[in-house]
């Protein structure tokens, strides 16, 4: 039963709970479907099949007495940043190749409560830190999407292209993500799906990976935009492990999807429009406030004037928290050990030179820069008063406006390798999504349409603080009314 595979999450749980199919059978038919696909796209590194077909059968089990969680029996896609008990855990990187963890995340702890199925482990830009899925040592993602114009190979975005490429692939019904600069938004932006960033501190991070601390959440990828909102939903809790963790209510986000958005106030900020836009995605950015015009909002154009400063402020805040979370990997006490050393500081410089990619050594040199004596107040502290000034801009906004209509991406994916030799045109991917992990604000990203190639589009929302609900709101009038129902054609 292959179209199995073609449902929504939303579809296939109200199927299982009717017992129109069984869990292990849409288990199989997404397992088969993995086989014939990801290896040519590469989005899983490890596919626990026994494990799923396992979790299927007790899943049937409670199914067939009535019982069951909001996620009983769906089958879904775990990145390689969560922590799983008895699966490698290697969060793309070689410094954790091998490392099977004796404890479960409480993500992923908090969807096996609700009944899901585990797949397997997602691809991802190692310990998170990349725009394109390159950075991997397991290799790139690809795009199950394909220009018009070229037949060229394109990236599924970063750091969960794993994720986003198997949701749009139909590999999973959905998947989790993580995103501390856009790593949900931006690779939801370019496969043509849904992903959601919520507020910082609603999801744990006890077991997942860390990048950034005072960044990294947690959050789903999906097909369409009530599957987010239900997925999310599991993936949030108070967590005691996790300090940063908020001590709060998780609504049921469900309810708030169907709505509607008449009365709204969104604000579109003048400082969004940046050097060099394509003119598709500003003709994608007017559809946008057209069509939640025509849905009843009010329409207000805001600054936030200290958005010209969040990239560079990101590339220091970020990289400084990376150099200190990942000095533990030393060969020593955690991660690999170079087999050769001639002394101890050569085990040290050897075990990291090995176990860490370009990328992420080029991101901890960056940090323990800006963290060294004589540049510390001159470089982070400065951006830590820069990014309170970020947050006070939405902070001054939100009596003007109930949410921020911006675009997700400065392009559509594009094709693999061709921003590989300049770091920073790579780091301009994040351009829109990063003031939302600067403020911990939570941000939505939803297909709106497609560019002169054939290639899915992104618009995103960006809300208040603790507003999921207005964030999903808007982030459905926006799916409706754009109507997108596009799919990759198979090349795999």
């Amino acid at each position: 039963m292959s179209d199995l595979t073609q449902l929504t999450l939303t579809e296939a749980v109200d199927g299982l709970k009717a017992k129109t199919f069984s869990s292990e059978e849409i288990t199989r038919a997404f397992l088969g479907r993995i086989e014939a696909a990801n290896p040519a796209l590469n989005a899983y590194v490890a596919v626990t099949a026994d494990k799923a077909m396992a979790m299927a059968k007790a899943s049937d089990a409670k199914l067939a007495t009535g019982q069951g969680g909001a996620l009983e029996g769906a089958p879904l896609g775990i990145k390689d940043l969560f922590c799983t008990e008895g699966v490698q855990t290697a969060a793309g990187s070689n410094m954790l190749r091998g490392f099977v963890p004796p404890y479960e995340s409480t993500v992923t702890a908090n969807l096996w409560r609700d009944g899901a199925v585990m797949l397997g482990k997602l691809n991802m830009d190692e310990f998170a830190m990349g725009s394109s899925n390159e950075t991997s040592a397991f290799g790139p993602v690809k795009n199950p999407w394909k220009s018009n114009a070229s037949n060229a190979e394109l990236t599924p975005g970063g750091s969960s292209g794993g994720s986003a490429s198997a949701v749009a692939a139909d590999l999973c019904l959905a998947a989790t993500a993580s995103d501390t600069g856009g790593s949900i938004r931006q690779p939801a932006a370019f496969t043509g799906t849904v992903g959601i960033k919520p507020t910082y501190g609603r999801a744990s991070r006890f077991g997942m990976v860390a990048f950034a601390s005072s960044l990294d959440q947690a959050g789903p990828i999906t097909k369409n935009v009530a599957d987010a909102a239900l997925m999310l939903r599991s993936m949030c809790s108070y967590d005691a492990k996790d300090a940063t963790s908020l001590d709060i209510e998780t609504p049921d986000w469900t309810q708030s999807v169907s709505q509607g958005v008449k009365g709204l106030r969104i604000g579109v900020p003048r400082e969004y429009v940046v050097d060099g836009m394509p003119a598709e995605i500003q003709a994608l950015w007017d559809r946008g406030v057209e069509w939640l015009k025509a849905a009843g909002c009010e329409i207000v154009e805001i600054s936030l004037p200290h958005t010209k400063y969040a990239l560079p402020t990101y590339y220091i805040v970020a990289p400084a928290e990376a150099s200190s979370n990942l000095a533990r990997y030393d060969g020593m006490r955690f991660g690999h050990r170079a087999e050769k050393a001639s002394s101890l500081n050569d085990l040290y410089e050897t075990s990291r030179a090995e176990g860490f990619g370009k990328e992420v050594q080029r991101r901890l040199t960056i940090g323990a820069y800006v963290l060294s004596a004589g540049f510390y107040d001159a470089f982070y502290v400065k951006a830590l008063k820069v990014r309170r000034r970020i947050a006070q801009d939405f902070d001054n906004v939100w009596d003007q406006v109930d949410a921020v209509l911006t675009p997700s991406t400065p392009s559509a994916a594009f094709a693999l390798g061709d921003k590989q030799i300049d770091p920073v045109t790579m780091y301009l991917n994040d351009v829109f999504t990063v003031t939302a992990n600067l403020a911990g604000l939570p941000g939505i990203s939803v297909p709106a349409g497609v560019d002169s190639g054939g290639l899915p589009l992104g618009l995103q929302v960006i809300g208040k603080a603790l507003d999921e609900a207005t964030v999903f709101r808007v982030g459905k009038a926006l799916e409706d009314a754009a109507g997108f129902t596009g799919k990759a054609e198979p090349w795999w």
